[in-house]
């Protein structure tokens, strides 16, 4: 019943703070509601906000496990705070500042996903799809792209995945290795979820071939 009551006071705290936000915004008090932000960040999660932002999002995953337990409630809020953050920033011209955190808020919302986070707060997969859009006119960082071919790989995404990794073979982000690896998984997967993943078996077996070739010619 505790945990129940916690939640629920949780999921309206949080609702009620981007309420603020967004009414903020729609005033043109920017600055002012990242001031409120960072006294959100400061007090509801144990960590600075200046420590949240600086941590990586898998060391931000470890500070927020307690007893082996993710409290992905807590990251979720800070993963919308970040999101929040970044179209206010954003609206003011500081696109370096939004870039930074939508990319932020997209790590923890992948990572929310691959843990299979049950939505308490905003449904990370739907929160992905939002933030992919808002960054298609930017060039990811490669491990933004490593974290993102691994979230596709578990969505079943295939096709996907292969365009993933043959941009990340060419950055050199990925080994072949790596590559070979990922096909070899999907090849475990029935055939029909491979079709509907937009990766039939055949297309994986060929990809894993031209890879051999690939090394083959590398080594001559």
């Amino acid at each position: 019943m505790f945990q129940r009551d916690y939640f629920m006071r949780m999921i309206e705290q949080m609702t009620e703070a981007v309420g603020q936000i967004m009414n903020l915004r729609r005033e043109r008090k920017h600055e002012e509601a990242l001031l409120y932000i960072d006294e959100l960040l400061d007090t509801k999660f144990r960590l600075s906000s200046k420590l949240i932002r600086s941590l990586s999002d898998e060391d931000l995953l470890k500070m927020m496990t307690t007893n082996g337990i993710l409290e992905t409630d807590h990251l979720q809020a800070i993963a919308l705070l970040m999101k929040q953050e970044a179209e206010l920033t954003a609206d003011l011209g500081r696109e370096d500042e939004s870039f930074i955190a939508y990319v932020k808020s997209l790590h923890l919302f992948l990572r929310l996903s691959l843990v299979d986070a049950a939505p308490t707060i905003t449904e990370p997969r739907e929160q992905i799809k939002e933030l992919l859009e808002r960054l298609k006119p930017y060039e990811l960082p490669l491990a933004t792209k490593r974290l993102l071919m691994e979230w596709l790989e578990a969505e079943g995404r295939y096709d996907t995945v292969e365009n993933m990794m043959h941009e990340l073979l060419e950055d050199n982000a990925l080994t072949n290795e790596e590559a070979e690896a990922a096909y070899r998984r999907m090849l475990l997967q029935p055939d029909e979820r491979l079709e509907a993943g937009g990766l039939p078996r055949e297309e994986i077996e060929q990809g894993i071939e031209d890879l051999a070739k690939q090394q083959t010619d590398d080594i001559a």
